[in-house]
């Protein structure tokens, strides 16, 4: 195991720990593997977009977390990283109304110093609403 995995899986499972933008959206980590993690969260009204259907800002936090914390799961100890780009196609809109958004990430490629990772979001029923790509900065921990 990395040491990137070891502190993603203790992050997720610490009953007093520090905030992050997934607390603020409801987000749950579903699943934290090696070069993979999924994310769900459930849609609520203040989502909403101008037309009342899920502002797009919601799935790109999804995709950029499930994503960067894929990049996060394959890196060494004292390694950081820094989302350099992120692309994303919006399929379709989603409801406010408490649908389940599930946004997996996976990487691509991790090289020395940038990696890449791919991401989708779907809904309960599997239909996709988001897919995207990032590449990532990754930096060594400084002596």
């Amino acid at each position: 195991m990395t040491a990137g995995l070891d502190l993603l899986r203790s992050f997720a499972d610490l009953p007093d720990r520090p905030p992050f933008i997934g607390d603020l959206l409801g987000m749950t980590m579903d699943e934290i593997a090696h070069g993979k993690v999924v994310i769900s969260v459930s849609t609520r009204p203040d989502f909403a977009n101008p037309l009342g259907t899920v502002h797009g800002g919601i799935c790109a936090t999804l995709l950029d977390s499930a994503m960067a914390c894929a990049v996060h799961s394959t890196l060494d100890a004292g390694a950081t990283y820094t989302t350099l780009e992120l692309k994303v196609n919006y399929i379709r809109s989603a409801s406010t109304a408490g649908a389940k958004l599930t946004a997996t990430g996976t990487t691509v490629r991790i090289g020395r110093t940038i990696a890449t990772a791919e991401g989708r979001v779907v809904d309960q029923d599997g239909t996709l609403i988001a897919h995207a790509t990032t590449t990532c900065l990754i930096s060594s921990a400084r002596s």
